[in-house]
C-alpha cells in the first residue's frame, strides 16, 4: 500500500463486519466523513470503506485523571502526564475488488483512496447514460483530490426510475440553483442527441420575485474559476439555458398589462422577440378546470364536487353561460332561497361555493378572450405546441396561493392530455420526456393538503406512473417530512441541503447516520448530501453557481 495512514482494530466490544470496520491512526491526520478509504484484505484483494464517524480516545480512565493531571484544574499548568491518544475511525464497507465480503481482519493496513479507487468504491466507475450532478473534494493537502460525479441519467429522468426530490431551508439550501443546474445538464445533453426517439422539454414555475424570469440570458458575475469548473471538471457548456419561452399573468390593472414581479422593460423586450406572452383564462374553454379552485379546500360532503358537476354537465341554465361575468349571475341564483336545482345541494353550499369563486374570478388572468395579436395565450394550448428541447417558464409567483394551486394544476392536465395521446398532434412530435418543475412542493402536496385535492391526486398520479408516461418530476420543499408519503417515496434521487434539527429528528432520516444527519445542519450554500440508487452510499457534493442570470433584489 502506497500510504499507510492506520491499521484495522477489531475489538470484542466491536468486531469487524460484513458492513463495517473500525481503524486507528495518527491524531494529527485529518480526515472527514465521505472520505474513502481502503484496507488490505485476504487473497490480495482491496476492500474500500467510506468514513461515518471518527473519536478521538486516550489513556485516560475518565474525565477526573484529566483534571487531576492538571495540578487539579490549573489550565495554565502543564500536565504532568504525557496522554497516549488516537483517533479511532468508523467506517462502512462499501465493496472489494475481488467481490470478497469477509470482515477484514485485524491488524491490515488502511491507506487513502486515489481517485480511480475512490470511483470504484463508490459505483461511478463507468457509469451509463452519464449526466454531472456535482464534483467531490477529498482529502487535504497534498492528498487532495477533486473529482466529478455523474447520476445515471435514465435513473432521474426514466425509463429506470424517475423524478427528483431536493429539501432545505429557505435562502441557505440553494434548492432552485441546483435544480436548475441538473436541468441545464440535461438540456445540454439533449440537444446533442441525435436520437429522434428520445428528447425531452421543460416546464417550470417560477414562485419566488424573478428567479427563472431570464433564465437564457447569462450570468455576468460568473468567474473564470466557476466557468473552469463546468468545462473542465464537468465537461459542460457555459451557455446559459436555450429555447425559454416566458408566460406571465395578464392584468388589466398595470400600465405592463402583466401581474409579475418582472421588470416591464424586461417582459415587453421579451414579447417584442416572441419569447414572452400574457396567458389568462376563459370560461368556455376552462370552467371544466373549476374543481382546481378547490384544491385546498376541505370537502368531507363532496357538496362542491356536486356543484362543480351540476356546473360543466349544462344543467341549470349553464349551458348557456359565455363568460365569468354570467357565470357569477347564474351562481348568485342558486345563492337565493327557492330557487330550483340540485335538490341535493343546499342554498348554504352554493353560497360557499359563491364566496370561493368570486375570490378567484377577481384576478385579470380570468377573462373574456384571448388575443393573439398581443402575445396573449392560453397556456393548455401553448403545452399543447410544445417543441422539443423547449422550456417553459410559469410564473405564478405574484398569485394568491388558491390561484396558483389552478394554474399548476390546469398545466399538469395539459401535460397529461398531451401524452395520454388526446391532442391532435402526431406523436412523433411530442417530446418523449417532459419534466415539471415545482418549488414549494408543500402548498400542492403536504401532508395537510385536503385528501380530496385535484391536485394532490395528479401529484401522486405523476409520481407513482408518472415515469411511464415520460412525465417526470423535480420537487423542491424546506422540509421534506411535511410531503405526502406516496410523493416523495416514489421519487429514485434525493437531494439534501442544509436543514435544522427539528427535522433531521423526523423519520424520513432515520436511514441516515448521525454524523451525516448533523452535517446536514452546516451545509454550506451550493453543497448537497445525495442519494441516486446507482451510489453505493449517500455522497456529498458540490456545485458550481448558475450560468443563467441571478437577480439579487
Amino acid at each position: 500500500m502506497a500510504k499507510t495512514i492506520g491499521k484495522v482494530a477489531a475489538t470484542e466490544k466491536k468486531p469487524t463486519t460484513i458492513d463495517e470496520f473500525y481503524f486507528w491512526t495518527n491524531k494529527q491526520r485529518i480526515l472527514n466523513p465521505f472520505d474513502v478509504v481502503k484496507v488490505e484484505h485476504i487473497e490480495g484483494s482491496i476492500s474500500f470503506g467510506i468514513i461515518e464517524e471518527i473519536s478521538h480516545i486516550t489513556d485516560s480512565a475518565s474525565y477526573l485523571s484529566n483534571f487531576i493531571s492538571s495540578d487539579f484544574g490549573d489550565v495554565d499548568t502543564e500536565p504532568n502526564m504525557h496522554r497516549i491518544g488516537m483517533n479511532f475511525v468508523k467506517a462502512k464497507v462499501l465493496g472489494n475488488d475481488k467481490s470478497i465480503y469477509t470482515p477484514v481482519l485485524d491488524g491490515s493496513r488502511v491507506g487513502l483512496a486515489d481517485q480511480a479507487e475512490v470511483l470504484q468504491a463508490l459505483g461511478l466507475k463507468d457509469i451509463k447514460n452519464p449526466l454531472a450532478c456535482g464534483y467531490m473534494e477529498m482529502y487535504r493537502g497534498d492528498d487532495k483530490i477533486t473529482l466529478p460525479v455523474h447520476f445515471n441519467s435514465q435513473f432521474l429522468i426514466g425509463p429506470e426510475g424517475a423524478h427528483l426530490n431536493i429539501s432545505g431551508i429557505s435562502g441557505l439550501a440553494a434548492k432552485t440553483s441546483y435544480t436548475m443546474f441538473l436541468m441545464k445538464a440535461i438540456q445540454e445533453k439533449y440537444l446533442q442527441n441525435d436520437d429522434s426517439n428520445d428528447s425531452v422539454a421543460f416546464v417550470m414555475f417560477n414562485v419566488k420575485g424573478r428567479d427563472l424570469l431570464a433564465i437564457d440570458e447569462p450570468n455576468e458575475d460568473l468567474t473564470a474559476e466557476e466557468k473552469n469548473r463546468y468545462t473542465e471538471m464537468l465537461g459542460l457548456s457555459t451557455q446559459s439555458f436555450q429555447n425559454a419561452k416566458y408566460f406571465y399573468p395578464y392584468s388589466d390593472q398595470s400600465k405592463s398589462k402583466t401581474y409579475s414581479y418582472g421588470q416591464s422593460a424586461d417582459i415587453e423586450t421579451q414579447m417584442d422577440t416572441n419569447k414572452g406572452f400574457r396567458y389568462k383564462y376563459v370560461f368556455e374553454d376552462d370552467k371544466l378546470n373549476l374543481d382546481l379552485l378547490f384544491s385546498n379546500i376541505e370537502d368531507s360532503t363532496g357538496t362542491m364536487e356536486a356543484i362543480i358537476n351540476f356546473i360543466i354537465t349544462d344543467q341549470g341554465g349553464f349551458g348557456e353561460v359565455i363568460s365569468w361575468s354570467q357565470f357569477i349571475n347564474k351562481v348568485s341564483e342558486f345563492t337565493k332561497a327557492g330557487q330550483k336545482g340540485d335538490k341535493d345541494i343546499s342554498v348554504m353550499s352554493w353560497r360557499k361555493f359563491k364566496r370561493v369563486i368570486t375570490k378567484a374570478l377577481n384576478n385579470s388572468i380570468f377573462s373574456n378572450r384571448v388575443v393573439p395579436e398581443k402575445n396573449e395565450v392560453r397556456l393548455r394550448e401553448s403545452i399543447r405546441d410544445i417543441q422539443k428541447n423547449d422550456i417553459h417558464v410559469i410564473d405564478i409567483a405574484k398569485l394568491d396561493q388558491d390561484t396558483q394551486a389552478f394554474v399548476f394544476g390546469d398545466v399538469i392536465r395539459a401535460i397529461y392530455d398531451l401524452k395520454l395521446g388526446q391532442e391532435e398532434r402526431d406523436e412523433s412530435e411530442i417530446p418523449t420526456k417532459i419534466i415539471i418543475f415545482i418549488d414549494e412542493l408543500n402548498k400542492y402536496a403536504s401532508k395537510d393538503i385536503p385528501k380530496n385535492s385535484p391536485i394532490l391526486r395528479q401529484i401522486i398520479d405523476i409520481s407513482e406512473r408518472g415515469r411511464s408516461l415520460g412525465i417526470i418530476l423535480f420537487s423542491v420543499e424546506q422540509f421534506k417530512s411535511a410531503i405526502h408519503d406516496r410523493v416523495k417515496g416514489n421519487c429514485a434521487t434525493h437531494a439534501y441541503g442544509r436543514t435544522n434539527a427539528i427535522e433531521i429528528s423526523k423519520g424520513d432520516y432515520r436511514f441516515v447516520p448521525s454524523v451525516y444527519k448533523n452535517m446536514m445542519t452546516r451545509l454550506d450554500p451550493g453543497e448537497y448530501i445525495i442519494e441516486h440508487p446507482v451510489f453505493r452510499s449517500l455522497l456529498n457534493i458540490k456545485f458550481p453557481k448558475p450560468l443563467y442570470k441571478q437577480f439579487n433584489g
